[in-house]
């Protein structure tokens, strides 16, 4: 009975075989499990595309892009803050009293207007509390809506979605090349613009102002004062706005207080 319990258990030789096996799960796991989990776990994957219910089908397309409502009726802070306010039952019902009063769509609103509850609106774009960013510094400096939200114009009432990660490498890539997004302020709001539109400016505008200016610098050159590239306009607005160099704006502290 002795032997029976003492006896030494001996795996057979061909369990041998499987320790290539098991060295290269390891190594491969400990490769592939980091690189799964980062492309899964990206902002790319994750947060675009966001695009939750709101309490109201409002839609950007039709007030925005077909009505030409500016952003700043309702954002009204965005030039003026780092929030972009989002508006009040007021606004809606400054035309809404009158317009498509008896909508079901628009119950929600006549609901928070007759009881003074605000809207419940869902936040599509959210960024960490950790990072500090501000509205009116961008859009003071000749950065279109655009460029973070995307065409906010075409998006109708199946509601606003993330359309850029909003990562922080996709930030710094940005304030490091900021000369291909910037243009002139009174085109902030014109989310289809592009600098072939400059040359229709009307005069008395900033963007005007901006035009003859490049005009004028491009033929002290001896260049065509008609081909502005994005490249001009970028370092041109550089210098009118005084945006800052990258060393600035890529420093941890200009977005991390």
């Amino acid at each position: 009975m002795a032997d029976k319990y003492t006896k030494k258990f001996v795996f057979p030789r061909t369990i041998n075989l499987l320790l290539p096996l098991l060295v290269l799960a390891v190594v491969g796991g400990a490769t592939y499990v980091p690189v799964v989990a980062g492309i899964g776990m990206s902002p790319e994957n994750t947060d675009v595309g966001y695009q939750p219910e709101q309490p109201v089908p409002y839609s950007h397309a039709l007030h925005v892009g077909q009505l030409g409502l500016d952003c700043r009726y309702c954002h009204t802070t965005v030039d003026q803050a780092a929030f972009a306010a989002i508006p009040p039952a007021q606004t809606c019902m400054n035309c809404h009293t009158n317009v498509r009063k008896e909508s079901e769509k628009l119950k929600p609103l006549h609901t928070a207007w007759d009881t003074g509850k605000p809207l419940e609106w869902v936040t599509v774009h959210d960024l960490p509390d950790f990072s500090y960013f501000n509205h009116s510094a961008h859009v003071n400096k000749g950065v279109s809506c655009v460029e973070c939200h995307g065409r906010i114009d075409h998006m109708g009432e199946e509601g606003v979605f993330q359309a850029k990660n909003l990562s922080m490498g996709w930030c710094i890539d940005c304030h490091r090349k900021n000369e291909t997004v910037l243009r002139p302020r009174d085109q902030v709001t014109n989310l289809g613009w592009k600098v072939e539109d400059l040359a229709n400016a009307q005069p008395g505008s900033e963007s005007f102002d901006v035009l003859k200016a490049l005009q004028a610098e491009k033929s002290a050159k001896q260049e065509d004062p008609k081909q502005i590239t994005q490249a001009d306009l970028g370092k041109y607005l550089q210098g009118k706005y005084k945006i800052r160099d990258h060393q600035y704006l890529t420093a941890c502290s200009t977005c991390h207080r």
